[in-house]
């Protein structure tokens, strides 16, 4: 199966972050996965003055979704031990965050894992090395490729 993950940084050595979360992937899967160029972001969901690099990669692999999960979350915790979240529930900076945007055509829905991610389409930072890395993929419930969410996310932001 192909895993398309999101690895982002805001704070530290962003990029560097990104490339030991890369290191530790390729190792932990035992693969070599490939990734998008950098994109920079402002960030999603609340307010700091430290902007994101966000970098999609392509993990293949046959585990099972949620053991990827837990695979990935373990990756997350040796580079920063720190919480993605303030003790109200709300989002924080961050030295690295690893997301499972998609599953090839997956959806999984379940209370530890929700793919294709619910803020997929609402997330340029998602979506654009998601174009670089699968422009044909389309999204199992909307039907749009990642070129089209774009469009569609543009508009939008326009309109606003």
């Amino acid at each position: 199966m192909n895993y398309y993950l999101n690895i982002g940084s805001n704070i530290g050595n962003r990029q560097g972050n990104i490339s030991q979360a890369i290191d530790l992937i390729n190792s932990t899967f035992k693969t070599s996965v490939r990734c998008s160029s950098p994109v920079e972001s402002e960030p999603w969901g609340f307010d700091s003055g430290n902007t994101f690099v966000n970098e999609g990669i392509v993990l293949r692999t046959d585990r099972a979704p949620h053991d990827v999960l837990t695979a990935l979350q373990r990756v997350e915790r040796s580079i920063s031990d720190t919480s993605h979240r303030n003790a109200d529930g709300s989002y924080r900076d961050r030295i690295i965050d690893i997301d499972i945007v998609a599953i090839d055509h997956l959806v999984i829905d379940s209370p530890t894992l929700k793919v294709p991610h619910p803020h997929f389409a609402e997330r340029d930072f998602y979506i654009i090395p998601m174009q670089e890395l699968a422009p044909t993929w389309t999204h199992p419930r909307t039907h749009l490729t990642p070129c089209q969410m774009l469009n569609k996310l543009t508009a939008g932001a326009a309109a606003r």
